[in-house]
């Protein structure tokens, strides 16, 4: 299995040029049953990425560019009338494929992105009052830009906690702009992906990684940063239970990544950041590095090895 992801982390590395963190993190993420939001300014790869986790997991893809005048029936489907069935029938939406990208989400109107709601919380969607199921594994990935940007609106609070990891690229180094550069010039940008992993050794992989010891002292942890989270004088919003499952859930994955079969409190803190961030703070920043202030407040008062006694 790790040779598995070793593989992957590769690929995706190759294309996506001096990120390993962000594409850690990433993967880490689907690799944890978990839905993804990139955000950052225009050209900065966020596409590139999303597309290139999609290519090489091997999965069924879509991709939804999200306009203002996307309708939900447009993601989900529409149920026409069959003269020779005499019934309805579903003709399904772009959402009904394993790995959706939701592109420039947020420049869609909230009914629209209200669509994928149901999707990413349930895997299904309803229609005319029947529900239909997603395919598995099911994944949304979604990029947005800065709401400075004309034409955008604000993803809902209830939205944005549906996503277990919200990361931003940002710019590259000198080394890596350079290579960027470089291979466009000599016509090798956008390097050939091809599956790295089959649908079974994902599910095999998914499995191994619900399974990983998360020792007593690892839920106190993950209960004593949620808890510090909702005391008064914090100025941030509150981690919600759905949020400390999440932060588990990444952990567990991380850990996996790092070649464990059990949790430390390193790998919570790792990717902590990258889950609560957004649901600590959910006003975007306007340069779109993401600070994590909100994330090392609350990390800062609580003790990994007594957790429950800070």
């Amino acid at each position: 299995m790790q040779t598995v992801v070793a593989n992957i982390l590769a690929q995706i590395e190759s294309v996506v040029v001096g990120k390993p963190h962000q594409v850690k993190l990433a993967l880490a993420c689907l690799l944890a049953k978990g839905h993804i939001l990139i955000e950052d300014l225009p050209g900065m790869g966020k596409t590139t990425l999303a597309n290139t986790l999609a290519h090489t997991l091997g999965l069924s893809y879509q991709r939804i560019q999200f306009t203002s005048d996307l309708m939900p029936s447009d993601v989900i489907g529409i149920a026409i009338f069959d003269e020779n069935k005499k019934a309805f029938q579903l003709h399904q939406g772009a959402i009904f494929n394993q790995v959706v990208l939701a592109d420039e989400v947020n420049r869609a109107s909230p009914k629209t992105q209200s669509a994928l709601l149901e999707a990413m919380e349930e895997g299904r969607v309803s229609v005319d009052g029947v529900t239909h199921k997603l395919p598995e594994p099911f994944f949304v990935i979604a990029t947005q830009n800065p709401m400075s940007h004309a034409g955008t609106y604000p993803l809902p609070e209830s939205q944005l906690d549906r996503f277990m990891m919200r990361i931003s690229l940002g710019f590259p180094s000198i080394e890596a702009e350079r290579e960027i550069l470089q291979a466009s010039i000599s016509h090798r940008d956008g390097a050939e992906t091809t599956p790295c992993v089959s649908a079974k050794q994902l599910r095999e992989i998914q499995q191994h990684i619900a399974e990983i010891t998360t020792a007593p002292a690892i839920i106190d942890y993950v209960i004593a940063l949620c808890r510090t989270s909702r005391q008064s004088h914090m100025q941030n919003k509150a981690l919600s239970p759905r949020a400390g499952k999440a932060l588990l859930a990444a952990a567990k994955s991380w850990a996996f990544m790092e070649n464990r079969d059990y949790v430390l409190p390193e790998d919570v803190q790792a990717v902590f950041t990258a889950v609560c961030e957004h649901r600590l703070a959910p006003q975007q920043h306007n340069t779109f590095e993401q600070s994590g202030e909100a994330s090392n407040q609350v990390l800062g008062q609580v003790d990994p090895t007594n957790p429950l006694l800070t």
